[in-house]
């Protein structure tokens, strides 16, 4: 969906390719024209460097470039001044009524405004939560749960084919210790030293015995791994309930285990191998990374014929290409940087390019504080505190948008107090706020027979500074949405709604929206009621990208 910054990039380009024709200029016309909304209004609605990057290969002075375009520019009929600034900035003022008439562009486009085509054709796998089936999913996986799907509606509106997958590690000692555990409990035996703690064991057990009275007849085998699929049949239910109320939802629930029943494992392998980077030493099999800027080669297959975690991260990948997808992206824990080296070199063993189809992202650790201290223990879980006591303490919408808002790379602090205030210092708050306060106003104007809909719309009517700064801000949005995409930074979504919720609240303070007492009914309401519609719809769109409500009424 183009805004005004789409269209007057591409009219600088159809001036740029005038002025080659011309001969005015020397060079080619570029595929992105820069583009800022300036602090201050002063200097237009919008400034390009343009004529900067054009000067040297057209051996002119910038100033000089920036006067050959302004001529063409000037004559457009939704500018209504061009000026040339500092060494060569080019400044934009456009024309209110085309400025305004962004409201119909919104209007007519509802839930479509904002979206884009730059990722369009790509088929992008997005893993964004990869977990032991063997207890609650902690605040390590919430993080991600949040922002992994906030990526993935972010990347869907640039066009993207985007398919969510969670990666569940069904295999290795850990399954078992979880079997015995729950064993355990269900027999009134102490849980082995190792085992897994916490209230939910017992419960898993209870449920274990409820579905199978008979299980504890079985022989001591087929006893623990009937205890161990079970409870893990049972554990994976809980964690996809949990996401489901968390709104998070994955289209693949990738098991570690069919990698290796499925003869993946071994695919990957002879596939790395007919690529010249599998090398055998002393019975074990080796994938030389190093030859891609890994620190070290890495075993495959030891010498005693086990498989390494590795070989099914590399199974794994391979896996995900001939799926079909241009674009892996990984979102792991903090202590995964290894990682990164080690997927773009074993993309680069398989032929890839590691710069292009892998993709890692590192989230940083969350802390919880309440009342001053930080939380660390889980009712439920024994230690680390789970997603779902999360969501009980401070809802759904608070969780996601919190954890969304900043960048993943940094560590954060979720305050539980401020989080539960209804005031401006909640940012959640104060962007759904700023979304039901419009839907009042809208409601009201209902009330008031004021005419609304684009057929009373006059973008003339919109002069004041107050709506220009507010129309300004709407324009941003596809901007903004295609650059959380392109950088992979939903919390980019987040920080405009509240930047759009300040300037929603400056404009309503400014400029009487509704009547007052007996005054009549004229065409600027019915002109401000479409800026508040389009302005609730901008809110809508933002905030569903990032999962959360837009209500009506708080």
């Amino acid at each position: 969906m183009s805004s005004h910054s789409d269209l007057l990039a591409a009219q600088i380009q159809a001036a740029i390719s005038r002025a080659i024709e011309r001969g005015d200029l020397i060079g080619t016309v570029p595929a992105t024209i820069p583009l800022e909304r300036p602090k201050n209004r002063d200097h237009g609605d919008y400034a390009s460097s343009i004529a900067l990057q054009l000067a040297k290969p057209a051996g002119k002075n910038p100033r000089d470039v920036a006067a050959i375009l302004k001529a063409d520019l000037e004559s457009l009929a939704e500018v209504s001044a061009v000026e040339i600034a500092g060494p060569g900035f080019i400044n934009i003022t456009l024309n209110r009524a085309s400025q305004a008439d962004l409201v119909r562009t919104i209007l007519t486009a509802q839930e479509k405004y904002g979206r884009g085509a730059s990722l369009s054709d790509v088929k992008i796998n997005l893993e964004f939560i990869s977990a032991n089936p063997t207890g609650p999913l902690h605040l390590g996986h919430t993080r991600w749960a949040a922002v992994g799907d906030a990526l993935g509606r972010v990347l869907t509106a640039a066009g993207a084919q985007v398919t969510r997958e969670f990666y569940i590690n069904d295999r290795g000692n850990q399954m078992d210790l979880f079997g015995q555990s729950v064993q355990a409990a269900a027999m009134g035996q102490p849980i082995p030293e190792n085992g897994y703690q916490g209230n939910y064991i017992a419960d898993l057990a209870k449920d274990v015995l409820a579905q199978n009275p008979e299980i504890t007849g079985l022989e001591e085998v087929q006893r623990l791994i009937a205890f161990r699929e079970a409870a893990y049949q049972l554990q994976l239910k809980d964690q996809q309930r949990v996401l489901d109320v968390f709104n998070t939802h994955f289209d693949v629930w990738f098991s570690e285990r069919s990698l290796h029943d499925g003869g993946s494992v071994e695919h990957g392998v002879d596939k790395l191998r007919s690529q010249g980077h599998v090398f055998d030493i002393d019975g074990a099999t080796w994938l030389r990374t190093t030859d891609f800027g890994d620190d070290k080669d890495r075993v495959l297959i030891k010498a005693n014929g086990d498989l390494t975690y590795f070989s099914s991260d590399t199974a794994y990948y391979i896996n995900k290409r001939e799926r079909g997808f241009d674009i892996c992206i990984y979102m792991l824990g903090a202590d995964h940087h290894g990682y990164i080296h080690r997927l773009k070199a074993t993309a680069a063993c398989a032929g890839d390019n590691p710069e292009y189809n892998v993709e890692v992202l590192i989230g940083q650790l969350v802390k919880i504080m309440e009342g001053g201290e930080e939380v660390k223990l889980s009712k439920r879980a024994g230690t680390i505190i789970t997603l779902e006591e999360l969501v009980e303490k401070v809802g759904v919408d608070a969780a996601r948008y919190t954890l969304i808002r900043y960048p993943v790379d940094t560590p954060m602090v979720m305050d539980i107090d401020i989080l539960k205030r209804n005031t401006n210092e909640n940012p959640v708050y104060y962007v759904q706020y700023a979304h039901a306060r419009i839907a009042a106003v809208l409601r009201n104007a209902t009330e008031l027979k004021i005419p609304a809909g684009l057929e009373n719309f006059d973008p003339a009517q919109l002069s004041h500074d107050r709506e220009n700064e507010l129309l300004g801000s709407l324009a941003e949005f596809p901007r903004i949405v295609a650059g959380a995409a392109e950088l992979r930074e939903p919390h980019r979504i987040a920080r405009y709604l509240e930047e759009l919720a300040g300037v929603y609240h400056g404009f309503y303070a400014d400029c009487r929206v509704l009547p007052m007492g007996d005054e009549a009914i004229s065409p600027i309401h019915s002109a401000r009621i479409n800026l508040c519609a389009a302005t609730l719809q901008v809110l809508k769109n933002g905030l569903d990208l990032l999962g959360v409500s837009a209500p009506e009424r708080m």
